[in-house]
């Protein structure tokens, strides 16, 4: 069951299997865990970047593409329920509206860049979706009558994620559950549904097509498959899943904004996180989508906590200027390139190379 539920598609690593557990358990549990306003947004953030990167891999993982214009996809889903929960009043409807028009604009406008860009060399293609993306972030920061400019949108959602929302009057489990926490629980069911939905796709004949493409789109093509038609597919799939996950943001945050779903740092971001995971594991999306966010939001902290500890430091004030939180991002960047070094193919990668040569147990 288990098996068919993952597209016969397992961890292949003892350890690999147990952190993937240990995570799956603390996201389910995250309500109870972290009852606190910053760790419950970051572990929501955590699950939209598992789907957001789950499905970037798909394209530059599995297929071979280049895009950069991911994360306009990505805004596209948050403006379009930001847009009509404004105009429509809050409410399942206005939600559901919202999420349609931006899904069929996504998939039409994935479809044209796909049709129209990907006969091209990859560099070119990078380049027009690079150009594409920043495009509809200008025009989404000008437009501010109809989607708020640089100063966003800020909706209400359904009266059942709201955070005033109670249905309970006793706690359950020492956790007073409110619309925050419903919120969170039907992010956390549609990010798990959305990633097996992944998995089955990534596994699939479809998906060893491919990896054919990406190993030798001429190999292919000669063996009679439309690469072209193979990659568009692949680019629309990806696009329908990254509007999806900008819609789980906008609902979280209740609130849309250029620098929220559309910066280029976002798309950096993705970069990084699958190549540190592992290109061409969706597990690795999983890991390293946690390993940075818990860095980006907490390294800071850590730095903070170890420098006060250390009084020793005041006697070397280079030491203590080069350690300061300040400097956080400094080595937010040198550990990022250390796990590079270390893991060049991610660290699900490693761990499937490290398992795969581990002699197997003799059964007595």
């Amino acid at each position: 069951m288990l098996d068919r539920l993952l597209s016969h598609d397992r961890p292949r690593s003892p350890w690999l299997a147990a952190v993937l557990v240990a995570i799956l358990v603390v996201l389910a549990l995250a309500p109870f865990l972290f009852p606190g306003a910053k760790s419950m947004s970051v572990v929501a953030k955590i699950l939209v970047f598992i789907l957001l990167v789950a499905s970037y891999d798909l394209l530059l993982g599995y297929t071979g593409i280049v895009s950069f214009a991911h994360t306009m996809f990505f805004g596209i889903g948050a403006y379009g329920v930001a847009i009509a929960s404004t105009r429509l009043g809050e409410g399942w409807g206005a939600v559901a509206i919202g999420l349609v028009v931006a899904i069929a604009g996504s998939v039409l406008l994935s479809l044209l860049i796909g049709l129209f860009s990907l006969r091209v060399k990859a560099i070119f293609f990078a380049m027009i979706t690079l150009a594409v993306a920043s495009a509809f972030q200008t025009l989404a920061s000008q437009l501010s009558d109809f989607t708020g400019g640089e100063d966003g949108l800020t909706f209400r959602n359904p009266a059942w994620l709201s955070p005033s929302f109670e249905p309970f009057e006793t706690e359950v489990l020492g956790l007073l559950i409110d619309g925050k926490a419903i919120t969170y629980w039907l992010m956390f069911a549609v990010v798990l549904m959305l990633f097996l939905a992944l998995l089955r796709i990534v596994n699939s004949p479809f998906g060893r097509v491919l990896q054919a493409i990406r190993e030798n789109d001429f190999r292919a093509e000669a063996i009679g498959y439309p690469t072209v038609v193979y990659r568009t597919i692949s680019n629309v799939l990806a696009a329908l899943f990254a509007t999806i996950a900008g819609a789980l943001l906008a609902l979280w945050l209740r609130y849309v904004g250029p620098d929220t779903t559309l910066s280029f740092e976002i798309m950096l971001d993705i970069l990084l996180i699958v190549v540190i995971g592992g290109m061409g594991t969706l597990y690795g999306a999983v890991i390293g989508s946690v390993l940075f966010v818990l860095a980006q939001n907490y390294l800071q902290d850590l730095m903070r906590l170890a420098v006060s500890q250390a009084g020793w430091l005041d006697q070397v004030p280079a030491l203590a200027a080069l350690l300061s939180p300040d400097r956080w991002l400094l080595w937010l960047g040198l550990l990022f390139v250390l796990s590079v070094y270390h893991f060049p193919t991610g660290i699900v990668g490693r761990l499937r190379a490290r398992a795969l040569r581990s002699p197997p147990r003799r059964s007595r």
